[in-house]
C-alpha cells in the first residue's frame, strides 16, 4: 500500500533548479483566481503535518516554505482574500472562493519568524523552486484523523522520499527559535 503524503512529492521530491527567480502563486478557483507574486527562491521548504496548514484534497501533509515578507505581493483579486484565524500566530490569508491558503504572515514583531511569509510552493505556476528538505510536526497528522498505527508507515515513506521526519521543526529552525529566546532574555 502506498502512503500518500502530498501530490507534489508523492512521486518523488523534485530538486530545485538552483536559480529560481520567483513566480506567481495561483489559487484553485476556476475564474477570478487570486494571484500572489513572490520574488526569489523559497527557503526551509518542508512537508508539514500541523492541523492549521491548508492541504490539497487527498494530502496528509501540507508543503510549506518561507520567503521574505517584502518579496510577497498580491497581484490580482486580493479582495477575495481573508484571514482564516485572526488569533493564530500565523495570519493565513486564504481565498474566500476555493479556500486555498495563499500566504501566511506573522504580524508580531517580537516573534523569531517575523519578516518571513509562509507559502505553498506547489501553487507556483513556474517550476524550479527549492525542494522540500524535511517533514515537520509529523505526529500532528493524528489530530487530523490519521490512525496512530499508520505512523510507522508514514515516517518510513517520508524517509524514503528523503524527508527526515520531526515532531517539531528541523534542527536548524529550532536553533533559530532558541537563539531568539536566548537573545531576548539577555536584553
Amino acid at each position: 500500500m502506498t502512503v500518500h503524503i502530498h501530490p507534489s512529492i508523492d512521486n518523488g521530491v523534485k530538486p530545485g533548479s538552483g536559480h529560481f527567480a520567483g513566480g506567481t502563486l495561483v489559487c484553485k478557483c476556476a475564474d477570478k483566481q487570486v494571484k500572489v507574486g513572490v520574488k526569489g527562491d523559497v527557503a526551509h521548504n518542508h512537508a508539514c503535518g500541523c492541523t492549521k496548514c491548508w492541504k490539497p484534497e487527498g494530502a496528509t501533509f501540507a508543503v510549506i516554505a518561507v520567503v521574505p515578507r517584502e518579496n510577497v505581493s498580491v497581484l490580482e483579486n486580493g479582495d477575495k482574500l481573508h484571514v482564516v484565524d485572526a488569533a493564530a500566530t500565523i495570519q493565513r490569508h486564504a481565498c474566500k472562493g476555493c479556500g486555498t491558503h495563499m500566504y501566511g504572515r506573522i504580524e508580531n514583531k517580537g516573534h523569531p519568524f517575523y519578516g518571513l511569509d509562509f507559502i505553498h510552493p506547489e501553487l507556483f505556476r513556474e517550476t524550479g523552486s527549492a525542494a522540500a528538505g524535511f517533514a515537520a510536526f509529523v505526529s500532528s497528522v493524528i489530530e487530523s484523523g490519521v490512525k496512530p498505527a499508520e505512523m510507522t508507515g508514514i515516517r518510513s515513506r517520508l524517509k524514503e522520499l528523503g524527508l527526515e521526519p520531526y515532531d517539531c521543526l528541523s534542527p536548524a529552525l529550532m536553533d533559530v527559535l532558541a537563539t531568539h529566546e536566548a537573545k531576548s532574555k539577555a536584553s
